[in-house]
């Protein structure tokens, strides 16, 4: 019997939490909404695209999500979408700071516009530190909680991404460990996670591919690991461990999930093929 319910347990990994998720309505967020509902969890998808998270919602059910209009950059709206959970759903056990924009790709650093790098730093960097704060008031008083970013294979690297992207995601990887630091003694966790690149919206709107498939060949052929294409799935799984009681002594984490990209200089193999 004991056996039967630890199995059940396993199976419904977020049972009776609450979760917001920013950059909910598409990719990565979608995604992850979709996957923590079949865990049992109740979730708010924030985003600014309307039309699409409320289509997420709908397909969902609106006994398990809801829907709140979110600029990450402006606070009131980050305060509101928090507020919406606890005033709906009664807490909020787990932030997933999410949303993200891509810069237009200009190689040199003579091209690039002060307001297109200061406009992906406050989606990414003022949005995750928003949604920590928030977050964060809620959870104090609770004394738990979870509360993840996503971050990039290019916070720890440079060269794969535009200069505004790679401070961003840097960026998010400090705010991490100091918001582990400070929060850790309420009980609540701290972590973001770094995928390499993948077949989303927003990879979409950097590169320019016909479809999905082509561009998950462009990308494996970067990558180091072959034979397997990494998923926005594979991304919500990682999400799905960092907030589950799996990960419960886990805070600080940056979790890369980039089937060893970043592990290996690719100059390396050039020069034992060159003498």
């Amino acid at each position: 019997m004991a056996f039967s319910s630890s199995i059940a347990s396993i199976a419904r990994r977020l049972e009776g939490k609450v979760a917001l998720i920013t950059g909910g309505a598409s990719g990565i967020g979608e995604c992850t909404a979709r996957l923590f509902c079949q865990h049992g969890a109740k979730v708010v998808i924030a985003d600014v695209q309307d039309q699409l998270g409320r289509k997420v919602c709908q397909d969902l059910g609106s006994n398990v999500a809801s829907f709140s209009h979110c600029d990450v950059t402006k606070e009131s709206d980050v305060r509101e979408a928090v507020d919406l959970a606890v005033t709906k759903l009664g807490k909020l056990d787990i932030m997933f700071n999410n949303a993200g924009i891509i810069d237009p790709s200009k190689a040199s650093i003579l091209d690039n516009e002060q307001s297109d790098f200061e406009r992906v730093l406050s989606v990414h960097v003022t949005g995750a530190f928003l949604g920590t704060k928030h977050a964060a008031r809620i959870m104090i008083p609770a004394k738990s909680g979870c509360i993840i970013s996503t971050s990039s294979v290019c916070s720890v690297l440079g060269g794969a991404a535009s200069h505004a992207y790679t401070c961003a995601k840097h960026a998010i990887a400090g705010l991490t460990k100091n918001a582990a630091i400070e929060l850790g003694q309420f009980g609540i966790r701290v972590n973001c996670i770094s995928p390499f690149a993948l077949a989303t919206p927003l990879a979409r709107s950097y590169v320019r591919f016909d479809d999905d498939e082509q561009l998950e060949i462009a990308i494996s052929g970067c990558a180091n690991l072959k034979g397997v294409y990494l998923r926005a799935d594979d991304i919500a799984n990682a999400a799905l461990y960092l907030v589950s009681d799996e990960s419960r002594y886990v805070s600080g984490h940056n979790l890369i999930v980039d089937g060893g990209f970043t592990i290996v200089n690719p100059s390396l193999g050039k020069l034992k093929q060159n003498p």
